[in-house]
């Protein structure tokens, strides 16, 4: 799962992405256009249940589930056009699976900020009207090859062809890709143009400490947009960098925050991607399994080895809080809390899986 982290210059993108990376790998200046080339990071998912198995297996090795942030260059009014980093900025957003756009909401007389004022509504106004221009650049030259195609009586190119123009007028009226109403067969012909406002959009609002306990109601009035918005303080996070994990939970807490701003930031891209985790638990280690939602036990055997999947035979399953309950797979197998599913269940969020395969 690749994250691309974009917005104008001087908003505290790439202060943000340091901090959900707990690293100083993205410089993060006042002057535009200070992250010229993408800086990767992959980041853990922090979750208790995974802790707590692993004290309850005495695991020699936990390995979480992780997400893959890339720190985008700043895109400015006219990008579509080649202005700023243009076309190479863009280029970059096509390549990630989700975008998060970090959209300033905090008063700084040392941080200029590239129009001159702050206004959030207006900077996700001019960042989507530059990826709506891109698309619908991509949609018109692929439109062109289509029309031929579909006079010819080729009945996939009429059904992308429709497609088409129903998605072009959509994006003329403002609107990003995303916001349209798309069956599974009509996004995979439009798969192959990697759409830049087809992709889920999460925002992030870098705001002052004393605004991170503001309710999430009022973020979505002043942005109005129809996606997840996360308040983050990206100062805050990086005056944390060198905390403990518990030594961040208290400090948060201090300030009457009561859940950690970045993980938020993860699962809720994990739960807009339609992704989830499982996990497995012994003594050699505890591990999360990133997998689909709705997907069977043979396909999230296929995570671990693709022969778990083609010589599926039944899953040991049981729920992690149970197996934490009563100290393990034995305790569990006692009180019945330890189920044994085939190829047609559909694997939950936090079940624990013992994999059954043949020769």
């Amino acid at each position: 799962m690749k994250i691309g982290i974009v917005w104008l210059p001087n908003v505290g993108k790439s202060t943000l992405f340091n901090a959900l990376t707990q690293s100083y790998a993205a410089q993060a200046e006042n002057f535009p256009f200070c992250t010229i080339e993408p800086n990767v990071g992959i980041v853990n998912v922090n979750d208790e249940r995974l802790e707590k198995l692993q004290c309850t297996f005495q695991s020699g090795k936990v390995v979480p589930a992780t997400v893959e942030f890339v720190d985008i260059a700043g895109l400015v009014a006219g990008a579509s056009k080649g202005e700023g980093l243009g076309n190479k900025f863009l280029s970059h957003i096509r390549q990630v699976d989700a975008v998060l756009e970090v959209v300033r909401d905090f008063e700084d007389d040392d941080i200029h900020h590239v129009s001159g004022s702050i206004d959030p509504r207006r900077d996700i106004e001019i960042i989507n009207y530059e990826l709506i221009l891109a698309d619908l650049e991509t949609i018109t030259q692929r439109l062109g090859d289509v029309t031929k195609k579909a006079r010819s009586w080729d009945k996939t190119a009429k059904e992308s062809e429709e497609v088409l123009i129903r998605l072009k007028e959509h994006l003329e009226s403002g609107k990003l890709a995303t916001s349209l109403a798309l069956t599974d067969s009509e996004k995979s012909l439009l798969s192959d143009l990697h759409l830049l406002t087809l992709k889920p959009f999460l925002y992030a609002v870098n705001v002052a400490e004393d605004a991170l306990t503001s309710a999430d109601d009022v973020f979505r009035t002043k942005l109005a947009v129809d996606a997840p918005i996360l308040p983050v303080s990206a100062k805050l996070e990086m005056d944390m960098l060198g905390f403990t994990p518990l030594e961040r939970r208290e400090f948060l807490e201090s300030l009457g925050i009561t859940h950690n701003p970045m993980d938020r930031i993860i699962r809720t891209a994990y739960d807009l991607l339609g992704l989830q985790y499982y996990f497995t638990a012994g003594e050699t280690e505890s591990r999360a399994w990133k997998i689909k939602k709705w997907s069977t036990a043979p396909e999230a055997a296929g995570v671990i080895h693709t022969d778990f999947q083609k010589k599926f035979i039944k899953a040991e399953t049981a729920h992690w809080k149970d197996l934490v309950e009563f100290g393990g797979w034995n305790g569990a197998r006692e009180k019945w809390k330890v189920r044994m599913e085939g190829k047609e269940y559909i694997v939950q969020d936090g079940d624990v899986m013992v994999f059954k395969f043949g020769a």
